[in-house]
């Protein structure tokens, strides 16, 4: 069965344009809307896996139409689509743990893989929006990592040793060694000598 979609945009021609786009691709769009409140009673009744929103729209913004599905525990997953390179809005997203991020000058170039991303549950960010605000993106393997791990991978980029990280979080170098070693396996890392490390300066910008 194929997802469900809805989409929202208070400008008819961009609306328009999307709509057509999608029903040329054979997706599963099931309605339309031209503002934020009806985006968000169509989320509610339908219960679409896909809403593809327009940030600036009347009565509810796309932002606020996720936080409201996010306080409603709603399954829906949320892509943006917006002509906006603000990196105070590209954080309330994250934050808000919006799937898609689309620029509407690639739209139509984008939402496919946006989509198809969205449905495996990963994210999509529109890479002219990455480089306009020059965000260092964390590596792909980071999704991977247990909230611990993720944790002791940052003490490794600030050169803590494996004993210093163990009194910081409190537990044994023991457990500090095992996770290291969840790490490397999830990382498919070579057990040399120091893999784990030069993993961790390679992509230092990121943890740091």
């Amino acid at each position: 069965m194929k997802a469900s979609i809805i989409i929202a945009d208070d400008h008819p021609l961009i609306l328009k344009g999307l709509s057509d786009f999608l029903k040329e691709k054979d997706f599963n769009l099931i309605g339309s809307a031209v503002n934020g409140k009806e985006a968000f009673e169509m989320i509610k009744s339908d219960k679409p896996d896909v809403a593809i929103l327009d940030i600036q729209m009347p009565f509810l913004t796309g932002l606020q139409i996720a936080e409201k599905c996010k306080n409603l525990s709603l399954s829906t997953r949320i892509i943006l689509i917006t002509f906006e390179k603000d990196e105070t809005t590209y954080k309330k997203a994250k934050t808000l743990g919006i799937y898609g991020y689309v620029l509407k000058e690639f739209a139509l170039v984008e939402i496919e893989n946006c989509i198809a991303a969205v449905l495996e549950g990963k994210s999509y960010f529109s890479p002219e929006l990455i480089e306009f605000l020059e965000i260092v993106e964390p590596p792909a393997e980071w999704e991977l990592m247990t909230p611990s791990e993720k944790e002791i991978l940052k003490l490794i980029a600030k050169n803590n040793t494996g004993v210093e990280i163990g009194e910081i979080l409190s537990v044994s170098t023991r457990t500090v060694e095992k996770h290291k070693s969840n790490i490397i396996k999830k990382l498919e890392l070579s057990h040399k000598q120091n893999s784990l490390l030069i993993w961790v300066k390679e992509n230092q910008d990121y943890f740091l």
